[in-house]
């Protein structure tokens, strides 16, 4: 198909400026054999640059490979590249010596990116994705789209008739919603079956949370979306930190939905840096106290287990290597506010902190004053002092695929309200999906949600099969899928015209809570700097000594 050669041509183009531009930029950062922090920090636009045109090319590549499957699949991969490229060209002008690039970046492409950027090829998407409201075919085994469907259902039937009464009164999530979801196994999609969950091993094991992710979220992030988040990183805390006790104690009742999580890591003074959190636990006989306060603990109210990551060495020379982690066991509370007492004068003071959308699950400010938990509390006990950190880091790429599922559920939300709305409205006479502008934006939402699906199914069966490049991937999709959204929810918004701006329209709802993806489970900027352009930075520098 020319429409994927063209594709094929423009990826492989921008990889050749990509991996050119990593190698010039880690001959610059490197120091002693590695890539110093302090001199990637002198390059931080062009290195922010350069993660997020890597993280959409990986997106474009693997939406390359999908598009062998038919008509529409290649051509939505052909606009994708053609989005890619051009951005890069854009990043790239006036900088090429930042760059460490030539000038004329892709002027040998001017043909496969003439077909990307034909309005011709826009028009013959759009027409697809407005009759069905769909980013081309899922192409899944019949299994997992059973298993789709299923959360598909639910999340049309349980969850949108609740979502926005829930999110313009700002109301507690909805006891019938967990119950409902507990019931169809939701919480037991990563606990392996021995401890009383659903998964069995196997590269689709992460796969199915994707789905569901996504299906729920599609209904409302803060009503169903969400509720997966906080169980899946503590699930895999406890799978690889935890004792075998720990496991059996905890895992069944996660697994059942018979208890809540909620997770305790920022701080009102250490958000993405966690190695500079300030939350102390000291050891006192059989127990450790707690103190500080923890920020941003979203669901922490309703939750029965809290994961705390606090500082068990009192010397802070340590950083990352005095953290440890704990599971404390509270009460459920409803509500914007609550406090829960020990006997012997421990107390956690919480209050819900306003915003402007990802309503429902709320997230709370935690104080913590000398509140005592076990020693058995301390995730893998004797052995867990000091793993905090990693466990965290280790929880964290689960929980980033998860986040860019999430995102692509709003955005399917959101497309699925743009194109109701642009071929109900008439304006001037005509259908507002008639109007190419309007087919241009609907074609390109399509395109950035399908490359976002292919890339965190792929980033699913990597991390299920423990493939190195995982971590680098899941921060690559969440990113991309993040960032992306809040293009799609504004665009859909814009569409509507001034009944977008009215909270009657559910469009207004998802512009809110898109705003959210790019700050929480590791912000846009962290997670391009930190992990995503050090990683290919290390990449670049490894290659270059293996070639000499």
């Amino acid at each position: 198909m020319q429409h994927l050669d063209h594709a094929r041509a423009l990826t492989d183009a921008v990889r050749s400026v990509v991996d050119r531009a990593a190698a010039s930029l880690a001959g610059r950062c490197e120091q002693d054999g590695r890539i110093s922090t302090g001199r990637l920090d002198e390059h931080q636009t062009v290195a922010y640059d350069l993660a997020s045109v890597a993280s959409a090319l990986a997106a474009a590549e693997r939406l390359v490979a999908w598009g062998e499957r038919g008509e529409l699949e290649a051509q939505l991969a052909l606009l994708l590249a053609a989005d890619v490229a051009v951005d890069l060209r854009a990043r790239v002008a006036g900088r090429q010596a930042a760059w460490g690039l030539e000038s004329g970046v892709l002027d040998d492409q001017a043909d496969a990116l003439a077909a990307g950027r034909d309005p011709a090829l826009a028009d013959a998407i759009a027409t697809q994705v407005l009759a069905t409201g769909e980013a081309g075919k899922r192409h899944l085994p019949e299994e997992l789209e059973m298993v789709r469907q299923t959360f598909r259902r639910f999340a049309e039937e349980r969850v949108k008739p609740v979502a926005e009464e829930v999110h313009r009164q700002d109301l507690d999530l909805p006891e019938e919603i967990i119950a409902g979801l507990a019931e169809l196994g939701c919480f037991a999609l990563s606990i392996p079956a021995e401890y009383g969950g659903m998964s069995e091993g196997g590269e689709d094991e992460l796969v199915n949370m994707v789905l569901v992710t996504e299906e729920l979220s599609r209904g409302s992030l803060g009503v169903a979306g969400s509720l997966i988040t906080r169980p899946e990183i503590i699930g895999t805390v406890i799978l690889k930190g935890g004792t075998e006790e720990q496991k059996q104690r905890w895992l069944p009742a996660i697994a059942a939905g018979e208890k809540m999580c909620s997770v305790a890591v920022t701080e009102p003074d250490v958000g993405s840096d966690v190695a500079g959190v300030k939350v102390t636990a000291t050891r006192d006989g059989d127990d450790w106290i707690l103190d500080g306060v923890k920020t941003w603990c979203t669901f922490a109210g309703r939750a029965e287990y809290l994961l705390v990551l606090a500082r068990t060495d009192p010397d802070r020379a340590a950083g990352h290597r005095g953290l440890s982690l704990f599971v404390v066991e509270k009460d459920a509370f409803p509500g914007h506010a609550w406090t829960a007492t020990q006997d012997g004068g421990g107390t956690m003071d919480a209050r819900a902190i306003a915003t402007l959308g990802y309503r429902g699950m709320h997230s709370f400010e935690i104080s913590f004053d000398s509140w005592r938990v076990p020693h058995a509390a301390l995730i893998g006990e004797g052995e867990g002092l000091g793993r905090g950190f990693y466990l965290q880091m280790q929880a964290f790429a689960n929980a980033r695929l998860q986040t860019a599922a999430r995102a692509q559920g709003v955005m399917q939300a959101a497309l699925d309200e743009a194109v109701t709305y642009a071929r109900a409205r008439k304006v001037f006479g005509q259908p507002l999906a008639d109007y190419e502008l309007t087919r241009t934006k609907v074609a390109r939402m399509a395109a950035l949600l399908a490359g976002c699906r292919v890339l965190a199914l792929d980033v699913a069966r990597q991390l299920a099969r423990g493939d190195e490049r995982g971590q680098l991937a899941a921060s690559q999709v969440k990113q991309l899928a993040c960032r992306v959204t809040e293009w799609v929810t504004r665009e859909a918004q814009q569409l509507h015209g001034g009944y977008g701006y009215a909270e009657e329209y559910t469009v207004s709802r998802l512009f809110v809570d898109a705003r959210v993806l790019s700050i929480f489970e590791g912000a846009d900027e962290v997670l391009a700097l930190r992990v995503i352009a050090r990683n290919l930075l290390t990449e670049a520098l490894a290659e270059a000594g293996a070639s000499t």
